[in-house]
């Protein structure tokens, strides 16, 4: 039995329907806050139970009769996302798995300027002494998260962002695939994986033009000095601690920390990972 949890989120969604092209749907279980929103799973014949990150008991059940578990990370920074993941991983250790994975990052450090990537490193810390074996998968940076970052700019033309660096963006639907395949070829991985990355680094400079192209109009990259995009973001709203992490993005990504590439993701899929300019013309249109 292997046990995704995050399986309505769109990683863990996808993690799922690619799980479901290489084993039987029997051997299929998720671990979801929300049962409700995985009917679709469980008319597949994919076990659904109950479990948050927040219920140890509910991950228990969830988590009863796994030989294996991907602990999808969660979408917060700091103490709170490793406490999260702590629940997580013992429980599955609990529930007798024999290996935990866990999606991590390419860019996982202690001493990393994003937090998201110290809190990865701090969380393969309790993967290496959880007691059983462990494959933590160092994805790379999402693509979405670019596409998110150029939302303002589809009005304005104007990508007006910090200072940035070269990140291999990377397609959600191929880090699914990925995590599948690791998956099914239980024990393929030992440890923190390769970076499984997209083959090409860019700057939000490089992805202008892509957006021109795709779109028909301009778009100009221009630098925002670091307060200013931090007051920016607060004053929309943006909590402090959700600040300096979207902050941090930027920090790391000119420190060169999200520009390794490595041929395992496209070895792991069997074909070459999707471009970035595949990822913008599904999300912007052509025009």
């Amino acid at each position: 039995m292997i046990i995704v949890t995050g399986a309505t989120g769109q990683l863990g969604r996808q993690t799922v329907d690619r799980l479901l092209d290489r084993v039987p749907a029997e051997r299929v279980g998720v671990s979801v806050r929300d049962p409700g929103k995985a009917e679709h799973l469980a008319a597949r014949g994919v076990r659904v139970r109950a479990g948050g990150f927040t219920d140890p008991d509910g991950l228990a059940h969830a988590f009863e009769g796994a030989t294996q578990v991907l602990v999808v990370s969660v979408d917060e920074f700091g103490e709170e996302a490793v406490r999260l993941h702590r629940t997580a991983i013992e429980a599955a250790v609990k529930a007798g798995a024999r290996r935990v994975l866990y999606t991590s990052h390419m860019g996982a450090s202690p001493a990393s300027r994003f937090q998201a990537c110290r809190d990865h490193a701090a969380t393969e810390d309790i993967l290496r002494s959880c007691g059983v074996p462990y494959t933590a998968l160092r994805n790379g940076f999402y693509a979405s998260s670019a596409v998110q970052f150029l939302g303002p700019a589809l009005d304005s033309g104007r990508i007006a962002l910090p200072e940035d660096g070269p990140v291999n963006w990377t397609a959600h639907a191929d880090l699914a695939e990925a995590a599948a395949a690791i998956l099914a070829d239980e024990g393929r991985y030992d440890g923190p994986t390769p970076p499984l990355t997209a083959p090409e680094a860019l700057t939000f400079a490089d992805l202008a033009p892509l957006a021109a192209g795709l779109t028909g109009r301009p778009f100009a990259r221009t630098t925002v000095p670091d307060d200013a995009f931090r007051g920016h973001l607060a004053e929309a709203g943006v909590p402090a601690d959700r600040v300096e992490g979207l902050m941090g993005v930027f920090t790391a990504a000119r420190a060169g920390e999200f520009s390794a590439q490595d041929p395992a993701l496209t070895d792991l899929i069997g074909r070459a990972p999707v471009r970035m300019e595949a990822v913008l013309r599904d999300q912007l249109g052509s025009g």
